[in-house]
């Protein structure tokens, strides 16, 4: 006798095992290539299956933690245009391919490899300039070392965008180009070079500045009798573009701009991280790509926010330390980008409006010095007179800090990466008077 099962449901159809042609390459493609390819940021390329075959099981551990691609904002607060996590479909298809062997697949199904022009990230630029020296790096320390270079512009542009190419990425930590301006006090910004206010805090050593160890500590600079002390209110002027590990090129939202005026100077404030064996040379250089149309709807700035006079006890596994800034216009906020050292924690981004309704931002549970990303808010946040925003990070001293240069000593601030920061990068705009595009 013969039985016929009748099911209430038709049976799953199996999908076909991943191959790299097919399913991995367009998601490396898209989310890694910018870092992995030849002679950039990351050891090894991602742009072929030859190169990335023998990384299979690394690739798969690292998206199953989400390692990779990095992104350090908690979820649970804001959302940002620039986020490059991968979906749970994308992670799958990575584990799948990974535990069937890294399959090749059909090299027809293969999509065609981003390009890159000569190392730049956005294109060939309409303008480059660089330090103008092809400068020598010594075995031995950081150092900080600052270029100041004509642009020998015969007209004013407005940019853009800005992507800067260290000439050298085995030395090269990060990288700032500020406009050169007549009046001092605006140059006070990107390193301490040029902040006369601060002057008296400072012990330089060579090519480094550090605040004195006697210097006034002020780790909460929120409270209301903060002492009258350089930059613990308002906020200085940034720079025009930046580099730092993981941060990808300056390119500012439609309709707005920066500019440059003709027979302008550009600073450039370059870190070299310490190096090793034989002296090595480097020419940065920044691209400038212009905005069509002339003038803006709006003018790009931003903000910086410096909390100079910390002070991180020995042996410390939670240091707090706040900056404020108390909004004077209305503003809208377009970007955050954290800046701190190996001791950094985390650090979150609060906002008080005047009505007392508070909101959180941005959240970063966990820094990552090797990974100083930019958080591009994915609509802009208007802030109004009156608002507070608070900025809170915290810092691990501790022996169980893996990162820590030497939890036994007390830290101050300092360029030395094995000493501290606690800095934000803020990109804004004044508000306009009614309602744009930018805002709904």
């Amino acid at each position: 006798m013969r039985f016929l099962l009748l099911l209430p449901f038709a049976l799953p159809a199996f999908s076909a095992t991943p191959t790299y042609s097919k399913d991995v390459a367009p998601i490396l493609f898209k989310h890694c290539a910018g870092c992995h390819r030849p002679n950039d940021i990351a050891p090894m390329s991602l742009l072929d299956y030859k190169a990335t075959r023998p990384w299979a099981k690394s690739i798969r551990q690292a998206v199953l933690s989400r390692k990779m691609p990095p992104w350090f904002a908690d979820p649970k607060f804001g959302h940002f245009s620039n986020d490059p996590s991968l979906t749970s479909k994308e992670i799958d298809a990575i584990k799948s391919w990974a535990d069937a062997g890294a399959p090749e697949g059909n090299v027809a199904d293969l999509p065609p490899a981003p390009k890159f022009i000569a190392g730049w990230q956005l294109g060939k630029p309409d303008v480059v300039v660089d330090i103008g020296e092809d400068h020598v790096i010594t075995p031995g320390e950081d150092a900080y070392e600052h270029f100041t270079v004509e642009t020998n512009f015969k007209q004013g542009m407005w940019i853009r965008a800005a992507e800067i190419q260290p000439g050298n990425r085995q030395v090269v930590h990060h990288v700032h180009v500020l406009l050169v301006q007549d009046d001092p006090k605006m140059m006070e910004v990107a390193g301490t070079t040029n902040s006369p206010t601060l002057a008296k805090y400072l012990l330089r050593e060579g090519k480094l500045t550090r605040i004195r160890a006697d210097a006034p500590i002020v780790n909460d600079a929120c409270v209301a009798n903060v002492p009258d002390l350089p930059y613990l209110k308002g906020f200085q002027e940034g720079a025009l573009a930046s580099f730092l590990p993981g941060r990808p090129p300056d390119v500012f939202p439609e309709g707005t701009a920066k500019w440059i005026p003709p027979a302008g100077k550009l600073e450039f404030v370059v870190h070299y991280a310490r190096i090793s064996g034989k002296p090595q040379t480097d020419r940065t250089s920044v691209g400038f790509y212009l905005a069509p149309g002339g003038k803006p709807e709006q003018v790009m700035h931003r903000m910086d926010l410096r909390n100079f006079f910390l002070s991180i006890p020995a042996n410390e596994a939670n240091h707090e330390v706040r900056r404020c800034y108390d909004f004077e216009a209305d503003k809208l906020l377009l970007s955050f980008t954290p800046h701190m050292h190996y001791r950094a924690k985390d650090v979150t981004y609060e906002l008080t409006r005047p009505n007392g309704k508070k909101e959180i931002l941005l959240a970063v549970p966990r820094y990552d010095f090797n990974w100083q990303l930019v958080y591009r808010l994915a609509q802009p946040v208007l802030v109004e007179k009156g608002s507070r925003l608070k900025v809170t990070a915290h810092y691990d001293n501790s022996p169980n800090n893996k990162a820590n240069p030497d939890p036994k000593l007390t830290i101050r601030w300092g360029d030395k990466s094995e000493e501290e920061m606690m800095t934000s990068w803020i990109e804004y705009l004044d508000a306009p008077a009614k309602r744009t595009a930018l805002q709904k």
